[in-house]
């Protein structure tokens, strides 16, 4: 099978394909993992797919979440049942079957504050999560335990003691939520959709009141094509009531974004081997083990300003502070924070003004014929949303199609990843490198592996770690150019990488190392690198400046110093 090589060449020959005015069956809009999870249950059920996105390969919220798969405790407490138990089944999926070199189990610690009613009722809402789980065809996660004090601070000995009288200890999952959203569309390409990144729908084709297509705008080389195709389904998230604009037709429903902040500190900050879930006045906060770090978040406010690059303000950012410093020993300080991020969710608007209480349910809706609008939903149930949003588009299709496979399609990566894991030394013995080299490729690239390995064995030089991040390898910014659809280096040191969140100067050592290689992959002239580098350093500043400012409005006017480096410089 093919892997889905997202290189520039199968970039321009998607180009080619799609300019020729060939009718396709389904274009879908938006890059997120909604769209690409779309893209690929379209195509694996034959249908002719392309896939268009404004930016890059989940760029916007699907970069930017909790990166956790999970049912949701707190709809448990809303009595939203039905959608607990649809979660908790995909996150078996995702575990066992479909990207298990992706996604795994994390436990959390739920300390308990009052004696008595609080370990009966938030232990009957633990015991209920774990028994809606076991209507999943899947692996299940180790069920919930009951600890005392002692057994709690014995596994997070960074606890307070007067903060709690024991615990409860249960189960979710954790993901990279932008490599996940990569391996979806790079799915849908090896199955033989056309996907194409920083390619804007600028308009969309009409006969009549039908819509016939949409009209794109290569960002990277200021041109425009038009696609053709029988249905186009509208999965933009947020923008969602921005894409309904330009076809006339706000819609059936509102999104509305509520902004979410993360932080991220070293993880010799907490000493605790086990997550941590926590309440707070208004929501829960996570404190959840990610690599080096722990992440700490998040906060859930209205947010009607940039979507494309939501700020984290100095006042989201002490929040998180006083409600993680609340049960911890030793306080957290801002020095502490490595990095920030901040992302969108697209709830549904609804008649209540907090946004914690809007739907996370989805809605699919055909406003009109040739549209399919998909908005709403989480994450975690990103698959269910696809196969609702292909339904309606084949239900208005001049012929069928066979039912959703998605839930039996292994993401690339997954086949073959538990042999490889079993085999990491013998991987390392044959490859030269560290069995930690080889067990961070695995996490990150599954069986694809083997890809990486074949370039260090041309270049040796590849496999040195790069310079400015010592965690990620050379090789790993050149295989995100040459396989993984990056054209920026924003896109590699953001979300191929994790690079300007992991490390405490945000990265800013590596910005040079990592273009000159991706410049040997794309063709970039000095100019180009220099521009890309130039580029990365002024978005770090005004992400830096942004998180000094004392609240949103200000934070979005700092964060927007730092334009987009789009078109490309013509060599």
């Amino acid at each position: 099978m093919d892997t889905g090589r997202l290189s520039p060449e199968a970039r321009e020959a998607a180009l080619t394909a799609l300019a020729d005015g060939t009718e396709l069956d389904v274009v879908v809009i938006g890059g997120g993992v909604v769209g690409a999870g779309t893209a690929l249950d379209a195509v694996t059920r034959g249908l002719s797919v392309a896939l268009v996105e404004a930016r890059d390969i989940a760029s916007g919220t699907s970069s930017r979440s909790s990166k956790l798969i999970h049912g949701g405790l707190r709809y448990l407490e809303m009595l939203d049942f039905g959608l607990v138990r649809e979660a908790l089944h995909e996150r078996g999926l995702l575990v066992q079957r479909l990207a298990p070199h992706l996604v795994r189990p994390v436990k959390f610690l739920y300390p308990l504050k009052h004696r008595g009613w609080e370990r009966l009722y938030a232990g009957s809402g633990v015991a209920l999560y774990d028994a809606l789980s076991l209507s999943s065809a899947s692996r299940k996660l180790p069920r919930h335990r009951h600890l005392t004090r002692r057994g709690a601070l014995r596994v997070c000995p960074s606890l307070r003691k007067d903060a709690l009288v024991g615990a409860l200890q249960y189960y979710d999952a954790q993901v990279d939520d932008a490599r996940h959203t990569l391996f979806l569309a790079r799915t849908a390409a090896a199955y033989g959709a056309h996907v194409l990144s920083r390619a804007e729908v600028v308009g969309f084709l009409r006969e009549s009141e039908r819509v016939t297509g949409v009209r794109v705008r290569d960002l990277e080389h200021d041109r425009v094509l038009e696609i053709r195709a029988k249905q186009v389904i509208n999965a933009t998230g947020v923008w969602t009531d921005d894409t309904q604009a330009m076809v006339g037709e706000r819609g059936q429903f509102n999104v509305r974004a509520s902004k979410g902040i993360h932080l991220l500190v070293p993880r010799d900050r907490i000493q605790s081997s086990t997550g941590l879930i926590l309440r707070t006045a208004t929501s829960v906060l996570f404190v959840i083990p990610w690599g080096r770090h722990w992440i700490i978040g998040t906060t859930d406010t209205d947010w009607a300003l940039d979507k494309a690059h939501p700020a984290a303000s100095s006042r989201d950012i002490d929040y998180l502070l006083t409600e993680v410093n609340k049960v911890l020993i030793t306080p957290l300080a801002k020095e502490d924070v490595v990095g920030v991020y901040a992302g969108l969710r697209p709830l549904l608007a609804g008649e209540s003004e907090s946004t914690s209480k809007l739907s996370r349910e989805h809605t699919v809706a055909s406003p009109q014929p040739g549209l399919v609008v998909v908005a709403g939903g989480k994450y975690t149930t990103y698959r269910v949303m696809a196969r609702d949003a292909v339904d309606a588009a084949v239900h208005n299709l001049d012929r069928g199609a066979p039912k959703s496979c998605t839930d039996i399609v292994p993401l690339l990566g997954a086949e073959g990843f538990t042999a490889l894991r079993n085999q990491r030394n013998a991987l390392a013995a044959r490859s030269g490198l560290h069995v930690a080299r080889i067990e961070h490729l695995l996490n990150r690239y599954g069986s694809l592996i083997d890809e990486l390995l074949a370039l260090m064995a041309a270049d040796p030089s590849l496999r040195s770690p790069l310079e400015g991040a010592e965690d990620y390898l050379r090789v790993e910014i050149a295989y995100a150019a040459s396989h993984e659809g990056a054209r920026h280096l924003e896109d590699v040191l953001t979300r191929r990488t994790r690079i300007s969140i992991e490390i405490a100067d945000r990265g800013v050592a590596a910005p040079r190392p990592a273009a000159q290689l991706m410049a040997g992959v794309l063709g970039w002239s000095e100019e180009q690198v220099d521009r890309e580098v130039d580029h990365y350093l002024r978005r770090v500043e005004a992400e830096r400046a942004s998180q000094d400012q004392p609240d949103d409005e200000t934070a979005d006017a700092t964060r927007l110093g730092a334009a987009d480096v789009v078109p490309l410089v013509r060599s």
